[in-house]
C-alpha cells in the first residue's frame, strides 16, 4: 500500500508535469511512483475479485472458469 505522502507526490508530479514539465529525475521518480501505485492497485483488486462468487437465478454456481482458476492458483 502507498502511504499518503507518496500518493500526494504522485499528484504533485502529475500537476507540475501538466504546468512547467519535469526534470529527468522528477520523471523517473513519477514513473516509479507510477509503477507501485498500479502494482498495489492490481494486487486489491485482484483480491475483491477472489471475493466474487457468480450465481444464476437457480443458486448455480456459475462463476467463470478463469476467475475459479485464478482462486486456485493464488492459494499455491
Amino acid at each position: 500500500m502507498l502511504s499518503s505522502k507518496q500518493i500526494e507526490r504522485i499528484n504533485e508530479l502529475a500537476k507540475k508535469s501538466k504546468t512547467i514539465g519535469l526534470t529527468d529525475k522528477e520523471a523517473k521518480e513519477q514513473k516509479r511512483l507510477r509503477e507501485a501505485y498500479i502494482k498495489t492497485f492490481r494486487q486489491s483488486f485482484k483480491q475483491q475479485l477472489h471475493q466474487v462468487k457468480v450465481v444464476d437465478e437457480e443458486g448455480n454456481d456459475v462463476t467463470p472458469k478463469a476467475l475459479k482458476d485464478s482462486k486456485k492458483n493464488s492459494l499455491h
